[in-house]
């Protein structure tokens, strides 16, 4: 688990099929194709809903279990739909939750308790710093 401060890395490499790439984070791999590509697996758009949902449920529960509040379930459909005017943006971000085993007010109390917590949604709502570098090597030969 992170906690504030830590640095948090994954990598992620190219594989030999065009759009198609291998993610590491921690000690899981799993492949994620481009909007472009195989359209196979899991695609880069998708984990980032996939990260709001998991968040957000997360968060809630953990609030929930805190407060004791009878949270019995929950479920969160992420959404985006990708902006007309200008293709390299969201237009919007959405998440939906059904929270069973608590009532409206309290559902309120939840979802607020996770927009003021998480990170992932508050990086998303507010934009943050964001650091892009490349570096360069040579390919390596081919081994015979």
């Amino acid at each position: 688990m992170t906690s504030a401060g830590d640095t948090t890395s994954i990598t992620g490499r190219t594989t030999d099929t065009q759009g198609r790439f291998l993610v590491t984070a921690r000690t899981n791999h799993f492949v994620s194709d481009a909007r472009t590509g195989p359209a196979e697996a899991v695609q880069a758009g998708e984990l980032l809903l996939s990260s709001l949902a998991s968040c957000s449920l997360s968060n809630i529960q953990l609030h929930a279990e805190e407060r004791g509040s009878g949270l019995t379930g929950g479920q969160a459909e992420v959404s985006y739909q990708r902006d007309p005017q200008d293709p390299t943006r969201y237009a919007y971000l959405r998440i939906d939750l059904l929270l069973e085993g608590v009532d409206q007010d309290e559902a309120d109390v939840l979802v607020g308790l996770f927009t003021g917590s998480c990170p992932i949604y508050n990086t998303l709502r507010r934009g943050g710093h964001v650091e892009v570098a490349a570096r360069v090597r040579e390919p390596l030969a081919d081994i015979v």
